[in-house]
């Protein structure tokens, strides 16, 4: 191999491999070792947090090398040599910091200097978590790991606010390796706990079948409506997405039946994927699971879990509306035929053959409720699912199941915790050079200490850290860097974090790197990049309600109940005007001025205030008018020539 195409291999993704024979035997034995191993640490196991993570790191990695090679160009099946090297090196340096665990935890950095073997594991843990990352995710969240690490290195030459102090490499190693600020890190502890569990559990969820009630309860409730297939993708995407937590993954199981379908029914391949791309991407802003985001808040901001859900309903609530009233003025604009109601399945044959598949969403909520951890609550909604399964044939989950999904969690786990190891690096190479404590002073500067600036720069920051990243890994990094500024502006804790998760979340449908439409785009055969710009059009709400609840909370039910029902019905009506207007239909087409003046008094609507509501009413009355008249005139047109023939 040449050095150009070694170098462009190194820039790229790695290849997934297609795992056969004996390979594929070994990988689903270690990736059902590290299941069970996930569900004794958090449930029975007294595990230091270092063993905890370490042992879990060094599954993932080893799972990494065995299931991906080293890039797309070099499609080879089978591990390579060097990546079998590799994966012993990773098992090697998780047993060597698990015997360490207890002197890392209790050493003092300045006075018990790092051992030649403490420095090549921890060499080896750093280096193949980055190259575990580049394969699974891709070089984005690499080159942030090299930015970080380098201004570590290097940052000392800088001169002001920007410089620190000179640090040497064994001390940068000591913060990357050795401490709870890198790769012991929350990242990997929210990766190695509860983010795992929620995985596994969404894992158990899909092979008892719940995937296909729940397209099938929506194909019931909505198929039957003017462009009914779009809607059936969005309440489905909706409803697993909220489990699953990852954007890509929802499309992926979802979109495999949705999108067909939607391009059947007189959908293009373009919006019939844009649709599912921003409909499996909002599952993770839909309490109460939220794909994890809810617990994800909890164990970074210490706020209460059903205080974060509850705050949550209104927002997610209208990113839902706003997206099925564009699927239905999208319906109306190409007239489409209706689903005929013999080819649908009625509502009450499907609660009847599937009702059981809620029960454990409501076993995690109540056992959260009753102050049990995400994990444990996790785990109880894994259990529900395995005696929920029993209770029709054709889903009972025996040991063949249990063991295949056990391996499909731990599977999913994979690009989440490389990419948590990944945030953890750059964290590492924050606090340590004291950047951390500076940068919202650097962001405060930038925008002068103007509330809205700062919140587009933070948006901005959001979608770039959140390319192509999971959502714990993207909310984590992001809410470490901003959140304390926003919370300087005095922007409540709820409203700043709330908002990064928001925009980390919908970082998987903004270009270049959006994931989900990529992917939604390679089951419907269009352009990527035109689908992931018409997600983003159809997905607008979740990129305006963020700032509407930072400017005025009522929308997350904070402040009086009067101000909070007035603050959500506006909002309702903005957001269905809004998609009117961005779809270009409400009564009849309408012209480029219409849809602008819609667009506005939308946007007014949804900001909550009585000024704002009622300049939005005035414009919606006029763009009223003006689409009720298009309708009126050409039926007058139509009775002059009749009238003009009789005479």
């Amino acid at each position: 191999m040449d050095g150009k195409r070694y170098c462009e291999n190194m820039l790229a993704e790695g290849w997934k491999r297609k795992l056969q024979g004996i390979y594929l035997k070994i990988f689903a034995v270690v990736a059902f070792i590290l299941s069970a191993y996930q569900i004794w640490s958090v449930i029975w196991g007294k595990l230091d947090p270092i063993n905890q993570m370490a042992i879990h790191l060094a599954f993932i990695i080893g799972l990494t090398f065995m299931g991906y090679g080293f890039s797309k160009s070099n499609e080879r099946n089978t591990p390579s040599f060097l990546d079998l090297l590799l994966t012993s090196l990773a098992f090697a340096a998780g047993i060597y910091f698990t015997v360490r665990a207890g002197w890392i935890a209790e050493r003092i950095p300045m006075l018990d200097p790092l051992t030649g073997f403490d420095i090549f594991f921890g060499l080896v843990f750093v280096l193949l978590s980055m190259e575990a990352a580049r394969r699974t995710i891709g070089m984005p969240i690499i080159i942030i790991v090299l930015i970080g690490i380098s201004y570590a290195v290097w940052g000392h030459h800088l001169q002001g606010l920007w410089g620190h102090r000179e640090l040497s490499l064994t001390a940068i190693l000591n913060d990357l390796a050795f401490s709870f600020n890198g790769l012991w890190g929350s990242p990997v502890s929210v990766a190695a706990t509860f983010v795992f569990m929620f995985l596994l559990f969404g894992s158990f969820l899909q092979k008892a079948g719940a995937g296909e009630f729940f397209f099938n309860l929506s194909t019931a409730i909505a198929g039957r409506s003017k462009g009914g297939a779009a809607k059936v993708a969005v309440l489905s995407s909706a409803l697993f997405g909220s489990i699953s937590g990852s954007p890509t993954a929802n499309v992926v199981t979802t979109g495999a039946f949705t999108i067909p379908v939607s391009k059947r029914a007189g959908y293009t391949s373009k919006f019939a994927a844009a649709v599912e791309a921003a409909a499996s991407t909002g599952g993770s802003i839909l309490p109460p699971i939220m794909g994890s985001s809810a617990f994800l808040m909890a164990a970074v901001t210490q706020l209460p879990y059903m205080t974060i859900i509850i705050a949550a309903i209104l927002p997610g609530m209208l990113y839902y509306v706003s997206l099925l009233a564009m699927v239905h003025f999208e319906a109306l604009r190409l007239d489409l035929p209706r689903e005929e109601k013999k080819n649908l399945p009625k509502i009450s044959h499907v609660l009847r053959d599937g009702w059981y598949f809620f029960i454990p969403l409501l076993v995690v909520v109540c056992f959260l409720l009753l102050g049990n951890s995400a994990s444990r609550a996790g785990f109880y909604g894994i259990l529900a699912v395995i005696m929920i399964s029993w209770f029709r044939k054709n889903t009972r989950m025996g040991v063949r199941k249990i063991f295949e999904a056990m391996v499909d969690g731990a599977k999913s786990a994979i690009p989440v915790t490389t990419a948590c190891a990944s945030a953890g690096l750059v964290i590492a190479g924050i606090m340590s050079t004291g950047l951390g404590g500076k940068i919202t002073s650097i962001l405060l500067g930038l925008t002068e200490g103007m509330l809205v600036p700062t919140l587009l720069l933070v948006m901005v920051i959001c979608v770039i850290f959140g390319m192509g990243m999971p959502v714990a890994a993207a909310y984590i990094l992001t809410a470490m860097l901003s959140a304390p500024a926003l919370i300087e502006l005095g922007v409540s804790k709820m409203s700043a974090h709330l908002f990064i998760v928001y925009f980390s979340i919908f970082s998987a449908i903004t270009p270049p790197v959006a994931v989900a439409a990529f992917a939604a785009a390679g089951i419907s055969g269009g352009n990527p990049n035109r689908v992931g710009f018409t997600a983003v059009r159809l997905g607008i709400v979740g990129f305006i309600v963020p700032f509407m609840f930072v400017l005025n909370p009522s929308l997350l039910m904070e402040g009086p109940l009067v101000h909070v029902v007035f603050a959500f019905i506006t909002a309702l009506i903005g957001v269905v005007l809004l998609a009117a207007g961005m779809i270009g239909w409400l009564f009849s087409k309408m012209t480029i001025m219409e849809r602008i003046m819609l667009i506005a008094g939308g946007s007014l609507f949804i900001h909550p205030g009585l000024l704002s509501g009622a300049i939005g009413l005035c414009i919606t009355i006029v763009v009223v008018f003006l689409q009720l008249r298009c309708r009126i005139a050409p039926a007058d047109r139509r009775r002059g020539k009749e009238n003009s023939v009789i005479m």
